[in-house]
C-alpha cells in the first residue's frame, strides 16, 4: 500500500525574520503548532504572529520549545483570544519551561499593561497558565489519534527542547533555538536517534563563526575588568532568565580568583531574578554534570557569593550611577525599555563606562543599532543623548554558529531541510553554504527558507505497512504464501490479525448480523420458487426448525412462508450475502407482474415440478449427460468436430486407475491434439499453443453452462465441500426435510453425490460448487466472524 500525502509547512512568525516564532505544520486532517512568540522590535498587534490566518479551532496542539517572549509570549493571546477554545487542541512544554514562562509573562503583562496597546490582562495570563501540560524530557506523548511527540535536550536555555514528532508515520524535528556547545550549566543539544523526514532548523547566525568558548570568556573577563580599571560602570544588557544565569556563573568564578575585586560589586538587576533563582536551583537534575555534581557536595552554584540584586527602593538606577565602579546585568536584553534603557541612558555620556552586547540583537531594537556606535541616540522621553561610552559585542548566544549547525543537520540526515528564524541575509547565506557542501557530497537533500505566510508543500511517498500479529504470525509466511485475516487500522497504524485474535489485540469483538425482510406477496409458493430457479438455477427446499416452508438461495438467503401471502427474507449480513438477498428480493417483489407468471399459473399447473423453468437445473438432473452435451456443443462451435470417449466401466485400464480410464474430449486442429479430461476438467496437449487456447474456451464455456447456484460459493474452499443434495436446506441452527418427510438431516451428516453425478457434473471443481447445507453448517462461524467488527 503506498500514497503521496502533502505536508504544508506555514510560517506565522520568523519566516526570514527573527522574533514572533510560529511554525504551523498540516498533514492528513491533523494541525500541530510550533512555539508561539511576539517580536520584541514591535509592540500591541504589530508584535503578534499572523494569528489571523489560521483557524485555531482546528489545531490539535502547540509545543513551546522554551520560555524566551519571541518563542511563548502570544500563547496566552492565542488561547484566551482567539477561537482555540472552541476546539480540542492542548498546550505542551516541559516542566521548566512552564514555571519559567509563568515569571516571564507576569512581567511582560505588567509591562505590557502600563502602556495603552495591552493585549492581554492578568486573568487571561491565569487562565492560559492552567490549561498547559507539562511533560518531561525524551516522554513519549500522544496528544491525538495519529500524532505522537519526543521532546529532547536542546541546550540553549534551562528547559529548552526539540521536538521530534510522528505525524501518521511522518518523522519531523523542529529544534527551536538550540546549542551544541556544553555551557557552565546546560547540557548540549542531543541529536535524536531517528532520522526525521523534515528538518525545521534556526539560522539565527548563518554563516558566521563564533569565537571558542574559552577564548570568548577570556576577553569577556578580560574586558570588564579593563573597564572597572578605567573607573567606569559595565552594563551588561540581557534577558532575566537564560544566558544571564550563564554570566553570572563566569562573573562569580572569576570575582572568586581576583581579590581586587571584591570591593567591585556585581549587580543583577531584574525583578525575576529572586524567583527565577529558585527555580534554577528545583531543575538541578536538568543540567550537565558539573552543576550537578557540585550540588551533590552542597555546593549551590547559584547561591553566588559576589553577587546581589539591587535595592528595591525608587531611584536605585541614579544611585548606582552616580556611585562607584560597578557591573549591572540589566533586562531586557534589547533595551527597549526597562533598566537596562534607563541605565544605558544615564552611562552613555561618560567615555569611562562601557556597554557589552552578550547576546543575539533583532533588528529594530536599540541594542542592534547601537553596534554601529552612533554619536547620540533618543532617549525614551525624546530627548537627543550624545553616545561617549565604548561599545562592545561579546556573543554568548546559545545559538549554533555556521559549523555546528552544519555538523548537527549533517548528522539528521534528514532529505528536506527547512531554515527559520534567521534574517534573510544570513539565511540566504547560509542556504547557498549548505547546497554547494551537499552537492560536492552528491546527496540528494532540499532545503527551504519559506517567507511568511509562505506556504510549503512537502510530497513525501511512503508505503503503509500493515504488521500481522497474533496466530496469523506465529508462523512466518514463505515465498508466494497468501496471508488471510482482517486489517485493522487505528491512527493511522495497519494491523493484520486473525479474528480469533481481535478481542485480545485490538479490543474489538465480533457479532453476526442477522437481517430479516417481510413480503407481502398474492402469489403461490411454488411460482416463487419457479422465478428463483430462473434466475439462480435451483433452490434447496426444506422446512427449518419450526417447520415453515424454507428455499434457500445460492446457500446464503433463506425465503420463507411465515404466513398466507407473506414470506420473510432472512439472511446474515455480508457484502456478499446483501447482494443476492436484494436480487432475491427484487425478483419475488416482480413474480406477480411477470407476464411469465400469467402464462405460468393459466395453464393451471400448481407444482413447480409439472413446469419447470427454462433456466433451472433439474434438465441436468433429469438427464446427467445435459452438461456434457452442452459443454460439446460450446467446445464443438470453436474447434469443430470434437470427439467424446466414455471408456467401458469394465474397462480393465479404467480398474487399474489409468489416465485412459477417465472420460474425454478429444480435439483435433491440424495436426494437433488436445484431450480434456471431464472429471478433473485438465487440458493435455503436446502443443502448448493449443493447450493455452482449449483452456481458454473451456474456461468460458463452463462459466456459460453454469448457473450461478452452481459459481457462488459463501462458505469454505471447493476441496473442503460435499456435493448438494437435491431439496435439502440446512442452516445454522435448523433441520430440513423433503416435501415428502422420508429424508432427515443433521447438521452432522455430509451428503455425498452419486457416483454418476461425479461423471454427469463435470464442472464441480472448476466451478465451485455450492455449499452442501451440513459444510454450510460446519463453516458458517468462521466466515461470519469476518462480516462485521464493532467496538
Amino acid at each position: 500500500m503506498s500514497d503521496s500525502p502533502t505536508l504544508s509547512i506555514t510560517l506565522l512568525g520568523a519566516g526570514q525574520e527573527v522574533g514572533r516564532s510560529c511554525c504551523v505544520l498540516q498533514y492528513r486532517d491533523i494541525t500541530i503548532v510550533l512555539d508561539t512568540g511576539v517580536h520584541p522590535a514591535h509592540s500591541g498587534m504589530a508584535s503578534l504572529p499572523f494569528v489571523d490566518e489560521l483557524d485555531w479551532s482546528t489545531v490539535d496542539a502547540i509545543l513551546i520549545t522554551h520560555f524566551h517572549l519571541d518563542h511563548a509570549a502570544a500563547l496566552t493571546y492565542i488561547t484566551e483570544k482567539t477561537n482555540f477554545r472552541d476546539g480540542k487542541g492542548k498546550v505542551y512544554m516541559t516542566h521548566p519551561t512552564k514555571a519559567l514562562h509563568k515569571f516571564m509573562m507576569q512581567d511582560f503583562v505588567r509591562m505590557s499593561n502600563s502602556s495603552t496597546d495591552a493585549l492581554i490582562s492578568p486573568v487571561d495570563l491565569s487562565m492560559s497558565i492552567s490549561s498547559i501540560i507539562p511533560v518531561s524530557v525524551h516522554q513519549l506523548i500522544t496528544p491525538c489519534p495519529g500524532v505522537t511527540f519526543t521532546p529532547y535536550h536542546a541546550g540553549h536555555v534551562l528547559g529548552a527542547c526539540m521536538y521530534l514528532l510522528d505525524i501518521a508515520g511522518l518523522k519531523i524535528l523542529y529544534t527551536g533555538d538550540y546549542s551544541r556547545e556544553e555551557d557552565r550549566h546546560l547540557v548540549k543539544a542531543e541529536i535524536p536517534p531517528v532520522r526525521p523526514d523534515v528538518l525545521i532548523v534556526e539560522s539565527t547566525f548563518g554563516v558566521q563563526t563564533l569565537l571558542p568558548r574559552d577564548e570568548k570568556e577570556l576577553r569577556f573577563t578580560n574586558l570588564v575588568h579593563s573597564i572597572i580599571r578605567r573607573g567606569g560602570h559595565v552594563l551588561l544588557p540581557t534577558f532575566a532568565l537564560g544566558r544571564a544565569q550563564e554570566l553570572l556563573l563566569i562573573l562569580d568564578e572569576y570575582w572568586k580568583k581576583h581579590p581586587d575585586l571584591h570591593n567591585v560589586p556585581v549587580y543583577y538587576a531584574s525583578s525575576l531574578a529572586r524567583k527565577c533563582m529558585a527555580v534554577y536551583q528545583t531543575y538541578i537534575h536538568t543540567m550537565n554534570s558539573n552543576i550537578r555534581t557540585r550540588f551533590a557536595k552542597r555546593d549551590n552554584p547559584f547561591v553566588f557569593k559576589h553577587i546581589s540584586n539591587v535595592p528595591q527602593n525608587r531611584g536605585w538606577e541614579r544611585k548606582i550611577a552616580e556611585g562607584p565602579p560597578c557591573v549591572v546585568l540589566a533586562s531586557p536584553g534589547f533595551m527597549q525599555t526597562g533598566p537596562s534603557r534607563e541605565l544605558f541612558e544615564m552611562w552613555a555620556p561618560d567615555p569611562r563606562n562601557g556597554l557589552i552586547i552578550t547576546g543575539y540583537s533583532i533588528e529594530g531594537t536599540l541594542a542592534r543599532e547601537i553596534m554601529v556606535e552612533p554619536d547620540e541616540i533618543q532617549g525614551l522621553k525624546g530627548n537627543t543623548i550624545p553616545r561617549k561610552c565604548t561599545v562592545d559585542e561579546i556573543s554568548f548566544g546559545a545559538h549554533v554558529d555556521y559549523s555546528q549547525n552544519a555538523d548537527f543537520i549533517e548528522q539528521v540526515k534528514a532529505p528536506q531541510i527547512v531554515l527559520v528564524h534567521g534574517e534573510v541575509t544570513a539565511m540566504t547565506r547560509l542556504r547557498a553554504a549548505l547546497t554547494a557542501k551537499y552537492k560536492h557530497k552528491e546527496e540528494d537533500v532540499k532545503i527551504h527558507m519559506p517567507r511568511n505566510l509562505e506556504t510549503l508543500n512537502l510530497t513525501f511517498r511512503g508505503e503503509r505497512v500493515a504488521k500481522a500479529i497474533g496466530n496469523l504470525a506465529a508462523k512466518p509466511p514463505k515465498a508466494n504464501d497468501i496471508v488471510a485475516g482482517l486489517l485493522v487500522a487505528k491512527d493511522y497504524s495497519y494491523t493484520l490479525l486473525d479474528p480469533r485474535d481481535l478481542r485480545d489485540f485490538a479490543g474489538l469483538s465480533t457479532c453476526v448480523v442477522t437481517q430479516r425482510q417481510k413480503v407481502a406477496l398474492h402469489v403461490g409458493w411454488d411460482l416463487v420458487r419457479w422465478h428463483l430457479e430462473g434466475m439462480y438455477g435451483s433452490v434447496e427446499e426444506g422446512l427449518d426448525k419450526d417447520g415453515i416452508p424454507t428455499m434457500r438461495v445460492m446457500g446464503a438467503v433463506d425465503v420463507k412462508l411465515t404466513a398466507d401471502h407473506e414470506l420473510t427474507i432472512e439472511w446474515e449480513s455480508s457484502s456478499a450475502n446483501d447482494m443476492i438477498a436484494d436480487s432475491t428480493l427484487a425478483i419475488i417483489t416482480d413474480v406477480d407482474k411477470s407476464p411469465a407468471s400469467v402464462k405460468v399459473s393459466s395453464a393451471g399447473h400448481t407444482h413447480a415440478h409439472d413446469q419447470d423453468h427454462p433456466h433451472s437445473d433439474h434438465d441436468y438432473l433429469s438427464d446427467p449427460m445435459m452438461r456434457i452435451r452442452r459443454l460439446g456443443m460450446f467446445l464443438d462451435a470453436h474447434f469443430g468436430d470434437i470427439e467424446y470417449h466414455m471408456p467401458d466401466v469394465d474397462d480393465h485400464d479404467m480398474e487399474q486407475g489409468e489416465a485412459g480410464g477417465e472420460p474425454t474430449f478429444l480435439i483435433k486442429l491440424d495436426d494437433a491434439e488436445a484431450r480434456i479430461n471431464l472429471l478433473s476438467l485438465t487440458v493435455n496437449s503436446d502443443s502448448d499453443a493449443l493447450r493455452r487456447r482449449v483452456m481458454s474456451v473451456l474456461d468460458m464455456a463452463i462459466s456459460t453452462v453454469s448457473s450461478l447456484s452452481e459459481s457462488f460459493v459463501s462458505g469454505p474452499p471447493p476441496e473442503e465441500q460435499a456435493a448438494p443434495t437435491e431439496k435439502t436446506v440446512l442452516s445454522k441452527d435448523a433441520v430440513f426435510s423433503d416435501d415428502s418427510g422420508d429424508r432427515t438431516m443433521s447438521s452432522d451428516e455430509h451428503p455425498t453425490a452419486a457416483p454418476s453425478e461425479e461423471v454427469a457434473n463435470p464442472t464441480a471443481d472448476a466451478a465451485q460448487k455450492p455449499l452442501s447445507p451440513a459444510a454450510a453448517s460446519e463453516e458458517s462461524e468462521d466466515e461470519n466472524a469476518m462480516l462485521q467488527v464493532h467496538a
